[in-house]
């Protein structure tokens, strides 16, 4: 019976051969990812070009823009690994039952990423407003796929997670043009209410930041333990907001000093009796 042998030189040409094409799909996979990522940057470029000339937030621009590259990107992760003779469906299958297992570990992050992307899609706030959001306040400057973060007015950063921010109330004090500035201003029981309130009308009447449609409110707020207290209430621009309240509160105690009005501070009277008199007074008793 005659044996068969395998010829040394053949069975060398064929795992040549199978580590040439091996080779290759190692190299194609790489163009794969090379030219996938680029053509995924290109891509999301155009489309923030589109958004940008059709007037799309910049917050929703910025956040759509992140989605789209990482969901291309893994699309040509996919591909490459195809061509690498991976099966797509069973990776696709894999990944669907690691994504519930990392879904429970981080569901803190996947609620602020939920919570992210109904702040941008129901623009409760932008970049630039003066928010007060999960017991911070601060200007918006920049909200992201899990967390705002914040800049205050002494110019810390402050990160709030977004879950926080739809679990709780949200005051936004620039969504208008306008603010309504609430300060107060005390005057003695002795000194002439008319004339005072007359003094106040005329400071707010001469700053032109202050709108007089609708006018200023400036009347007597309550008659404090120790002070007649007027509410003076002027309507003026967000971006003048607290220069008038600084400029304002600066020409009320200057004018009050030369109108002769006081400003008058709690005061405590304080009476001693000597120890003489006490006791005279408990010999009566």
């Amino acid at each position: 019976m005659e044996q068969f042998s395998l010829d040394p030189t053949a069975t060398e040409n064929v795992w040549q051969g199978v580590l040439a094409i091996g080779a290759l799909n190692i190299l194609v996979s790489i163009l794969i990812l090379i030219i996938g990522r680029w053509i995924a940057q290109w891509l999301s470029r155009m489309a923030e070009k589109a958004m940008g000339r059709a007037n799309v937030d910049h917050t929703l621009r910025n956040f759509a823009i992140s989605i789209l590259y990482y969901l291309l990107l893994f699309i040509v992760i996919i591909m490459a690994l195809n061509n690498l003779g991976f099966s797509t469906t069973s990776i696709v299958a894999v990944l669907g039952a690691g994504g519930i297992a990392v879904g429970l570990a981080l569901k803190d992050s996947l609620s602020n990423f939920a919570a992210g992307a109904m702040i941008i899609f129901f623009k409760l706030y932008k970049v630039g407003d003066f928010v007060e959001v999960a017991g911070a306040t601060g200007s918006v400057r920049e909200v992201r796929i899990f967390n705002t973060l914040l800049e205050t007015p002494d110019r810390k950063l402050v990160l709030v997670p977004n879950g926080q921010v739809l679990s709780a109330n949200i005051t936004n004090y620039t969504e208008s043009p306008t603010r309504r500035l609430d300060m107060v201003f005390g005057i003695s029981y002795d000194d002439d209410l008319r004339h005072a309130k007359r003094v106040l009308q005329e400071i707010v009447a001469a700053d032109e930041r202050c709108f007089t449609d609708p006018a200023p409110t400036i009347a007597v707020l309550e008659l404090g333990d120790s002070s007649v207290n007027f509410a003076v209430r002027p309507i003026v621009k967000n971006e003048d907001y607290w220069d008038v309240k600084f400029d304002i509160t600066e020409r009320v105690k200057l004018r009050f000093d030369e109108e002769g009005i006081s400003m008058p501070y709690p005061q405590r009277d304080v009476h001693l009796f000597k120890a003489e008199l006490k006791e005279e007074i408990k010999a009566e008793a």
